[in-house]
């Protein structure tokens, strides 16, 4: 109903608006780094001869109320790499009534991003800013100013607006996605963000770090379709009391509501499998997924915990000898500056292997680099904490030996491991 509107808006704007007030539509998707205003589709007519990226110039403006933003980042030029007629969904089309251009983003292209991380009180963690952009067509001198409207593939597929109220009023956001043309009952997939989505916005937890990921259809493949819940802590899952991280020293305050959470969103949807719940989450979100794996020892099918901030010190022998009998994949890089290998995930596995645990595997990497290959590959490092990247791409294979994990004595991927689970009864 949206694109259809949107549409017809368009079609609207270019009867009654002049060239130099047209409008246009964002699209912003999800990248290893985070997320990017990927493509701007504008709306044409035939006064447009041809279409060519060099036609165009792409200029933006980005701000906030949030902090003082890094100059270099508040306005610039963005390369367009190519254009072409499409829809008003940026779909390709032989005669379009649209043009989409697509431009460059990469990790170091802050000029790219619509959203930022600040370290503040005011904005603590990931946030929105404003994004502005001009689009001129050099030849025409046709201009658009105005975003008219917003995509975000993926996202858009998620349902955002969801509350769970759990005390006096207070309250988690939550996303969540809905598999569709299926027949009979399906998995769930449960992300819990790290310490810098916090908030009331679920798109920020879905966005910050490419959690939307999972509803993208080359991971649904391995569950032939699943359920997806990202719950949105109001602070981070790892506070105390008094809103300090305990690091597992004491216990956190949203543990128990978030897993009511939980059991209310599997009770409201009785096409859930019950037997495949899988639990996962970075950084702060790594940490609860330990903690309610702890405490709800036979209600998980597995967990895929990245960038694990539970230390060692802080998990009992009578802990671990729990943990291990659940099967459990860590993901984590040797170079994380934030949540360090040998007082965390370490010598959590190796405790665990001392404990005979029988389905207990550790991608651990030497540093967060580009699978992608477009930006060095190898030689191009993300900062260390960034390990949930290899989990929502689905770029696990190997365990902390260097050798496959294997499922019936094949090579399996972190996502095909997990489908592969079941809860015992």
């Amino acid at each position: 109903m949206r694109f259809s509107f949107a549409i017809s808006f368009f079609f609207a704007l270019s009867t009654i608006l002049p060239a130099q007030n047209q409008s246009y539509t964002t699209v912003i998707e999800g990248f290893d780094w985070g997320a990017a205003v990927s493509k701007v589709i504008v709306p044409i007519d035939s006064t447009i001869q041809s279409l060519e990226g060099a036609d165009f110039e792409v200029s933006v403006t980005r701000s906030t109320d949030c902090a003082e933003m890094n100059e270099r980042w508040k306005n610039g030029e963005r390369k367009v790499m190519y254009a072409y007629t499409s829809d008003a969904q940026g779909k390709r089309t032989e005669k379009g009534k649209f043009a989409t251009l697509v431009l460059f983003v990469a990790p170091f292209e802050g000029i790219g991003s619509p959203m930022q991380y600040f370290a503040n009180e005011k904005c603590p963690g990931n946030a929105w800013v404003d994004y502005n952009m001009r689009i001129i067509h050099k030849k025409s001198q046709r201009i658009w100013r105005n975003e008219s409207y917003r995509m975000m593939p993926l996202v858009d597929q998620f349902d955002v607006s969801r509350k769970y109220i759990y005390k006096d009023g207070r309250r988690f956001a939550y996303a969540d996605f809905k598999p569709t043309n299926k027949k009979g009952k399906s998995p769930l997939v449960i992300w819990l963000h790290g310490g810098g989505e916090g908030g009331n916005d679920p798109t920020v937890a879905l966005m910050a770090n490419r959690a939307a990921n999972y509803a993208a259809p080359e991971i649904q493949a391995y569950f032939g379709g699943a359920y997806v819940l990202v719950p949105q802590c109001p602070g981070a899952w790892m506070h105390n009391t008094e809103g300090r991280i305990t690091w597992g020293a004491e216990d956190d305050v949203y543990h128990k509501p978030l897993m009511a959470l939980i059991k209310d969103y599997v009770k409201r949807h009785p096409n859930i499998d019950e037997d495949r719940i899988y639990l996962g989450g970075c950084f702060n979100g790594g940490y609860m997924t330990i903690k309610l794996m702890l405490e709800h020892p036979d209600y998980f099918a597995a967990g895929f915990p990245s960038a694990l901030a539970y230390k060692s010190e802080y998990l009992s022998d009578a802990q671990i000898k729990t943990l291990s009998k659940q099967p459990i994949w860590f993901i984590h890089s040797e170079d994380d500056p934030v949540t360090p290998a040998a007082t965390t995930v370490v010598p959590v596995y190796e405790r665990l292997m001392k404990a005979n645990a029988k389905n207990i595997h550790f991608s651990y990497f030497d540093h967060v680099v580009d699978i992608t290959r477009v930006f060095g590959g190898e030689n191009y490092h993300y900062n260390g904490h960034f390990s949930w990247i290899y989990s929502h791409t689905n770029n696990c294979f190997y365990d902390y030996d260097g050798q496959p994990v294997l499922v019936d004595e094949k090579p399996v991927s972190l996502m095909e491991w997990m489908a592969a689970q079941k809860r015992e009864k």
